[in-house]
């Protein structure tokens, strides 16, 4: 090992800092439930209610879902580490419904399992994914689809899903695939409020749309438009995206050390570069803030996406921004759901397990190690304090146990960490 690392005191343990609060035993089931039957309102900004984004698919294709046993799997892991809100993406596929049945039967089983839904409805413009979309009109059959199964398992799973955000990044103009205008999502989310009012939607869930900060005017004024503006006043609140890991490669100054701060040790120069992540994280969500506040409005703000990947051979590996690997991956979740924790602000921090159908023909591609779990289970550095801990004692993931990457060895980590 490298003397410096020693001399740093490199060996540590990061912390996620999430909080494992079980509501005590009630003498009923029924008491359980009433006690766990949480608003929006009452979760979102609360440190005990940690979240994140969730997909449980392990093969190639979402056309392979996941089965019940499977996602109860990985609700136990989740619910273990603090986990108490998940995020989905859409509807259409069977993955959100078998997400629902699992945790219900969960509950079932351990009324004092707490755990909510934020549950997303995917918005598609006219022709999305063609090499001719049309972002002046939305997929109408598509999108109405998606909203209609929303609503209809927001009834039917009122004490699970307390949020349902209307796209996702469906209005930053770099997704050339889909894109909308504001106007599409503020039709959808008038559409969901108006249905709160009449009292055919559960009174308790908030509406959002979750997306770039670019998309809610914190970004280039192209994106202040007069529908951005209704939609903040149509909003329960704002869900925003911010992502410094993909700025290293669009915006390589944000990156880049000075000559003194070269001459620092190893150790040193990634905290400075960590720590600089987290201020421009923090930059583009006070940009939101200071954006709604121009406009006369005042609602919570909420992190709707944020992470770091662990790998990529791609702009942010070896031979672009040189961003990802596992320590400062790990380093970014502790910085970010610290300050979350600190401010109120609810962090769901992308994403729970690595997923491997998202950039299926390149294993190795940023996009498929997102998760703070391998896809076999395995625990990345970020929380390996919490196999030190055994909150992972007796779960498995597809028969596999809950142990660290690396075979626990900080020394094989730190062989993979890669300056600027």
């Amino acid at each position: 090992m490298p003397k410096f690392w020693l001399q740093y005191g490199f060996v540590i343990y990061l912390c996620v800092a999430l909080a494992s609060c079980g509501m005590p035993q009630a003498n009923s089931e029924k008491a359980n439930q009433i006690a766990n039957n949480k608003t929006a309102a009452q979760i979102l900004g609360d440190s005990n209610y940690q979240a994140i984004c969730y997909g449980g698919y392990r093969k190639l294709t979402r056309d392979s879902q996941p089965s019940i046993e499977q996602v109860k799997e990985d609700l136990k892991i989740l619910h273990a580490m603090g986990i108490k809100i998940i995020r989905t993406y859409n509807t259409k596929y069977d993955e959100v419904r078998t997400i629902l049945q699992a945790l219900t039967t969960l509950q079932q089983e351990k009324p004092s399992m707490e755990m909510y839904m934020m549950l997303g409805a995917w918005i598609d413009c006219e022709q999305a994914w063609t090499n001719t979309p049309n972002h002046e009109k939305e997929d109408e059959q598509a999108n109405a689809a998606e909203i209609d199964r929303a609503v209809k398992l927001a009834n039917r799973y009122p004490h699970i899903i307390k949020i349902i955000s209307v796209g996702n990044e469906a209005m930053v103009k770099w997704a050339t695939n889909y894109h909308v205008s504001p106007g599409i999502i503020l039709k959808w989310v008038n559409y969901l409020q108006h249905l709160k009012k009449e009292k055919s939607l559960p009174q308790g869930v908030w509406v959002t749309s979750s997306d770039n900060f670019a998309s809610w005017g914190g970004g280039d004024t192209s994106y202040h438009v007069a529908d951005l503006a209704k939609l903040y006043q149509a909003v329960d609140y704002v869900s925003m995206h911010t992502y410094p890991m993909h700025d290293t490669h669009y915006n390589p100054e944000f990156w880049k050390l000075n000559k003194a701060e070269k001459q620092w040790n190893e150790p040193k120069q990634i905290d400075t570069l960590l720590a600089r992540s987290l201020a421009y994280a923090q930059k583009q969500y006070w940009s939101v803030q200071q954006y709604m506040k121009s406009i006369g409005v005042n609602k919570p703000i909420h992190i709707g996406e944020t992470g770091w990947a662990s790998s990529s051979d791609g702009f942010y590996g070896a031979e672009g921004s040189r961003a990802c690997d596992e320590y400062k991956s790990a380093r970014y979740n502790h910085l970010i759901k610290n300050w979350a924790n600190q401010q109120k602000i609810t962090c769901f921090y992308f994403e729970a397990f690595d997923e491997q159908w998202k950039d299926a023909k390149n294993p190795a591609g940023s996009e498929n190690h997102f998760g703070l779990f391998t896809m076999d289970g395995k625990a990345k550095y970020a929380i390996w304090d919490k196999v030190d801990a055994g909150v992972f004692n007796e779960l498995t993931r597809d028969g596999h146990p809950i142990v660290k990457t690396f075979n626990g060895s900080l020394n094989e980590l730190i062989k993979t960490i890669k300056l600027p």
